[in-house]
């Protein structure tokens, strides 16, 4: 694979997606891991390096406040946000999913979760909300209102916030158990695109293998550019035993190239951001 020398003001690919976006990975790479605590100008600071101007990061913060995950202590005519309580649960959840998943149990007993919801023509609005939810928890659809787990232990707090959260809970029903009459193996097709799943996973090592940086900053923003490349793929990859999936499946080797690129690129950023933390001219 080619290696990749960072030394654009951003990569293709940061800039395209949202400052907030981009902001809650640089809170969750930099911010979180270490004072908890961080000026509003190095964000705008950290938001500029990637392509943002000022008024656009300044947004973007106040966005993210709204979320509940960090919230504004004023000094003087500066303000510094902490992060809650609640962004603490959220960035740690968020942090063990994306950077535990190579260490995760690959072991399965055979079980499936089956949910079943409900959705009258009066809520038929709600359909597109429940699968955009659902396939962020890693399920497949089957059939229509029917949504498939080979992990019941793992998903189902999720799957009954979700259900809770959409106002569903009276028109759901989930079940644990074995697989009985049919073809298992088709069922797993059905319910889940993995030839889609196996392009992004390509396309991402197409993009990231041997990434480097030609000096800190770089570096700073390419590490951002890999977490938001890589994020999505914990959540849904729906982590099927390895019987369902291809002999090439390339997502250990997706994992790996994540890895890599992260502690390569991690000392150098790391840098960059003390020297965007230390700087308060903005």
């Amino acid at each position: 694979m080619p290696s990749h020398h960072v030394s654009r003001p951003y990569p293709a690919g940061v800039h395209a997606t949202s400052a907030r976006a981009a902001l809650l990975v640089g809170i969750g790479e930099f911010v979180w891991p270490g004072t908890k605590q961080v000026w509003s100008s190095t964000l705008v600071g950290f938001l500029g390096e990637l392509g943002f101007e000022p008024n656009a990061a300044r947004k973007a913060i106040q966005r993210t406040a709204k979320t509940g995950i960090m919230t504004p202590i004023r000094d003087g005519r500066r303000v510094r946000w902490e992060i809650t309580p609640a962004g603490e649960r959220l960035l740690s959840g968020g942090g063990e999913r994306i950077y535990g998943w190579e260490r995760r149990s690959r072991a399965w007993d055979g079980r499936w979760l089956l949910l079943t919801v409900t959705i009258p023509e009066t809520m038929r609005q709600l359909r597109h909300h429940v699968q955009a939810r659902l396939e962020w928890v890693g399920l497949g659809s089957p059939a229509p209102g029917q949504w498939l787990s080979p992990h019941p232990d793992r998903v189902s707090e999720q799957i009954a916030t979700t259900i809770e959260d959409l106002g569903l809970s009276a028109l759901s029903h989930s079940f644990i158990g074995v697989h009985g009459l049919g073809d298992e193996e088709r069922l797993v097709r059905q319910a889940w695109a993995l030839d889609e799943l196996d392009a992004l996973y390509r396309a991402f090592i197409e993009r990231f293998s041997g990434i480097e940086a030609s000096d800190d900053r770089a570096a700073l923003v390419a590490r951002i550019e890999l977490v938001q490349g890589w994020r999505r793929f914990p959540y849904i990859d729906p982590d099927l035993p390895a019987r369902f999936l291809p002999a090439d499946w390339p997502g250990d080797e997706a994992a790996r190239v994540f890895r890599e690129g992260w502690e390569r690129l991690r000392t150098p950023s790391q840098r960059s951001w003390r020297l965007l933390a230390a700087d308060q001219r903005f």
